[in-house]
């Protein structure tokens, strides 16, 4: 079993890579195309894996890719399916990986009736890994552009390109207003 490390590859110059881990491939192709619509000074790769390759990990052993900066997991909330798949997807990825660099991205939040996973279950899951959770709906075009710009911004980060800012800032940069920690209080 092949576990993904944030080192197995050297940095590319001015380079920056997300990986996109999901069932839902329209949408995860739709958000990589508005991730490369996005105006930013380095050359940003949206690494995807669909259907015709993989939709979780582990990656395929003899695919030739470049170093991921970033790994975005995204729960569908109207699909157990997409959380046990993302559930099963974390054991691939090495611990180091959650030093900033592993986010996780719910869609569907906009039609909270039509949910099946609830919210709360995808919250405790990024309080586990300590790690970023975004709420959003990708089949909304409105919605999609922000969601695409914040992720390219914190892909900027994770790759160091951000003067100042690293990716172990990120989880203290996107912590929400709404749950403040103990030390905030």
């Amino acid at each position: 079993m092949s576990v993904l490390r944030p080192l197995d590859k050297q940095p590319g110059l001015n380079t920056a890579t997300i990986l996109l881990v999901g069932t839902e491939d329209a949408l995860l192709q739709q958000l990589a195309d508005s991730m490369l619509k996005e105006d930013c000074a380095s050359e940003l790769k949206v690494f995807s894996f669909f259907s015709h390759l993989a939709r979780s990990l582990p990656l395929p052993s003899n695919v030739n890719r470049p170093r991921i900066d970033l790994i975005m997991f995204v729960v569908n909330l109207h699909s157990k399916y997409s959380l046990r798949n993302v559930e099963e997807s974390l054991r691939h990825v090495d611990a180091t990986f959650f030093l900033g660099k592993v986010g996780f991205l719910a869609t569907g939040a906009g039609r909270e009736s039509h949910c099946s996973v609830h919210r709360n279950t995808v919250v405790r899951l990024a309080r586990a890994y300590r790690s970023p959770l975004l709420f959003c709906d990708l089949e909304v075009d409105g919605f999609r552009a922000p969601v695409a710009q914040r992720l390219v911004r914190m892909l900027q980060i994770c790759a160091g390109h951000v003067p100042g800012v690293s990716a172990l800032n990120l989880l203290s940069l996107l912590r929400s207003s709404e749950n403040p920690a103990l030390e905030d209080l």
